[in-house]
């Protein structure tokens, strides 16, 4: 078969069915509209090495693993409820991809690049200007909380809807991150869906990558194998949330 006409991409699960897609800037877009990149398979793993377990996150709690670069990072969230199905979104240049929705027993556990897709506000060892606010919470940027918040500028992110906006000057949701639950509930990360701003995040944050993880050659490594996953106040020392 023609590897031209071998995939398409259903988000969530990493599964792979015949559509006849076209490769651009080395990306995948299927007739379909959505939009995938496929990196290394990685297994997310605490601070000591051991498996990540999807029984074992908690509800609300802000979980931050890098990837798929080792300097891109990522927040990995178990929702109060099941998440929607099926929602179809748009990039800032119009382009349809679906996300299919949360993993889990419950149908809630999402993961997002954590790179805002307004100005590149993230998460670094210094400090966060994005988190996951609770549904308990307050924020300056919605009338609710239960959404994912940029306090840079102050852009809404519905973490249960794929992380389409719902507030703020972003113009785009954020990047989904591809998880999969395996059948001893550890979780892997394969892929990200949507339009990503990794290559303006690697052009922008030269002194940042260099300060961190040695420039930026070293900052655009692949993760392989392992993602280490902890709490957003383990992965920085201050959480400036508006």
């Amino acid at each position: 078969m023609n590897r031209r006409n071998f995939f398409k991409v259903v988000a969530g699960t990493g599964a792979l069915v015949a559509v006849s897609p076209f490769i651009l800037n080395q990306r995948l877009f299927a007739d379909d509209g959505s939009l995938y990149q496929a990196y290394e398979k990685v297994q997310l793993v605490d601070a000591a090495g051991n498996p990540i377990k999807a029984s074992a996150l908690k509800k609300e709690v802000n979980y931050v693993f890098n990837y798929p670069h080792v300097s891109t990072p990522c927040i990995l969230l178990n929702l109060p409820k099941a998440t929607e199905r099926d929602v179809t979104l748009k990039s800032e240049e119009g382009q349809s991809y679906v996300w299919k929705g949360g993993l889990g027993k419950d149908k809630s556990i999402v993961a997002y690049s954590a790179i805002c897709s307004h100005q590149l506000a993230h998460p670094t060892p210094e400090d966060s200007f994005l988190q996951y606010v609770p549904t308990s919470g307050k924020t300056m940027a919605y009338k609710s909380g239960g959404v994912i918040v940029c306090s840079s500028h102050l852009s809404a992110f519905d973490a249960g809807s794929g992380s389409k906006r719902v507030a703020g000057p972003a113009a785009q949701p954020l990047a989904s991150i591809v998880i999969e639950i395996a059948a001893d509930d550890t979780i892997w990360a394969s892929g990200v869906l949507g339009p990503d701003k990794f290559h303006d995040y690697f052009t922008a944050y030269k002194p940042e990558l260099k300060q961190f993880y040695g420039g930026r050659k070293a900052a655009k490594e692949v993760v392989k194998f392992t993602a280490k996953t902890v709490t957003l106040s383990e992965y920085s020392k201050q959480i400036i949330q508006y």
